[in-house]
């Protein structure tokens, strides 16, 4: 059962992975990276791959029959498999199939678990993501010995894999027995604890071949700017629990029982978001990466809480997000916090570091890291707010006004100049008119798209500037 309340989302959704395969391909090529560009090339093949399976599927059990999205993305990924294999060596055909095989797997699996929470756009960018993710793990836990990596990459890798099996094992489990018990939430805090102590941690050793709670430490306060930075998004933290329970303390005094939070007032977090990830940008751009994998292992741990009501702390956090949910958090979970942080991180995580070394990023791609703060965190946040206080000028067959989409596109470029008097590091080289126009074209996505845009808009925002 896909989400009811949008379109089929597919063909969007399908060219992302190929296109950030060919930009990332691109990128490596002119800096002399071979591993990386045929990296780029397999993660191409792969999307289109995904792309022609999901398109199938699609096809078959959606209803209604979905427009021909559906066959288009499902031919044109035929067809540039088919050219693509004249580039790609038995091996990487191999690893394309291995992925596809993972990816058949998560989709029966997963959305059997969640009805309602995906589309079939969304069901491919997520299970996509998670399926190469565990195909990269399991090929670089196999060739350890040749296996030369980051540390930072390889705890990426762990973590997410380790969180989605942990939620696909309480979920198998928790089908013969009451998740809403004491016995049942000892028991769960006692198994998380095991499977991250006695299967992540150690699989983590071997990757990185030191141990991985002393690496953590030592990395997060190896400088004096590491330490203040965390510092300062501890505060940040703290501002953003106490809007969650002041809201719900004016939930508790409003007469009414559904009382809803504003959208406004869920554009906090954004703002939020935004001071959180510039700082880190401008001064440590790696020490990001790392929190933003242990936020993003947070988050789906409380979620897991509160989807099993696992106790002390499932009602609670169930009442408190039910204050923020929309119309997109229609199936069990609730997915949208999840989304803008992964909206706000995806620029740092996918594009391999090797390939931008500090002066090798110039032009529109100097932006690249700042995707995720320019497509959501300023321009859907200032969409919404202006667009539902002052839009009068619907876009044609849509929710969304001409003047929501207008103070979004200006929005962006003020902050493109902020960057640039901020971030000495930025050289944009004159590219200011396809900054413009990759500003504006995300910004249309927006108007139209009735996916979950923190995850599309900052996709596109990075591959346009790529």
């Amino acid at each position: 059962q896909f989400r009811m309340s949008a379109n089929s989302g597919l063909l969007p959704a399908s060219m992302v992975m190929p296109l950030l395969g060919l930009v990332m391909k691109e990128r490596c090529q002119s800096v002399g990276n071979p591993y990386f560009e045929r990296f780029g090339i397999v993660v191409a093949a792969t999307g289109m791959a995904l792309a022609l399976f999901s398109s199938v599927l699609a096809l078959g059990i959606t209803r209604p029959v979905p427009t021909n999205t559906c066959v288009i993305s499902g031919l044109a990924g035929g067809v540039i498999i088919y050219i693509m294999k004249h580039s790609l060596s038995v091996g990487e055909v191999i690893e394309v199939l291995e992925v596809l095989l993972i990816f058949v797997y998560l989709n029966m699996i997963l959305l059997y678990l969640l009805p309602r929470c995906f589309t079939p756009g969304e069901a491919l960018l997520v299970l996509g993501g998670i399926s190469f993710m565990l195909n990269q793990l399991i090929k670089r836990s196999l060739t350890v010995v040749e296996s030369q990596g980051d540390p930072v990459d390889f705890f990426l890798l762990v973590v997410v894999v380790g969180m989605v099996l942990v939620g696909i094992f309480f979920s198998t489990l928790f089908v013969f027995m009451d998740s809403g018990t004491w016995a049942s939430s000892i028991f769960f805090h006692l198994m998380t604890c095991v499977l991250g102590l006695g299967v992540v941690l150690p699989w983590l050793h071997r990757l990185i071949r030191k141990n991985p709670l002393l690496w953590l430490l030592q990395f997060l306060f190896q400088t004096e700017t590491r330490v203040y930075l965390l510092v300062y998004w501890s505060l940040l933290a703290i501002l953003a629990c106490l809007v969650v329970l002041y809201q719900n303390a004016k939930r508790s005094s409003s007469e009414s029982k559904k009382h809803q939070a504003p959208t406004i007032t869920r554009k906090y977090f954004h703002f939020i978001v935004v001071a959180t990830y510039i700082p880190g940008i401008i001064f440590d751009r790696t020490l990001l990466y790392v929190a933003a994998t242990i936020c993003l292992a947070v988050f789906i741990f409380l979620e897991y809480v509160r989807y099993f009501r696992i106790k002390p702390l499932g009602h609670t956090l169930r009442s408190l997000l039910s204050l923020f949910l929309d119309e997109r958090d229609s199936g069990p979970l609730i997915l949208t916090h999840i989304y803008l942080l992964l909206g706000m991180s995806l620029p740092i995580w996918l594009v391999p570091r090797p390939c931008t070394q500090k002066g090798s990023l110039g032009g529109a791609r100097a932006l690249v890291p700042y995707a995720g703060v320019l497509a959501v965190g300023v321009g859907d946040t200032v969409a919404s707010i202006f667009g539902s206080t002052m839009g009068e000028i619907h876009w044609p067959g849509t929710k969304k006004t001409f003047e929501g989409t207008m103070t979004s596109i200006f929005a962006q470029i003020i902050s493109v100049a902020l960057i640039l008097i901020f971030d000495s590091g930025v050289d944009l080289n004159y590219s200011y008119a396809w900054i413009l126009g990759s500003i504006s074209i995300v910004s249309l996505l927006e108007a139209y798209t009735t996916q979950i845009d923190n995850l599309l808009l900052p996709l596109y925002l990075l591959i346009l500037l790529m």
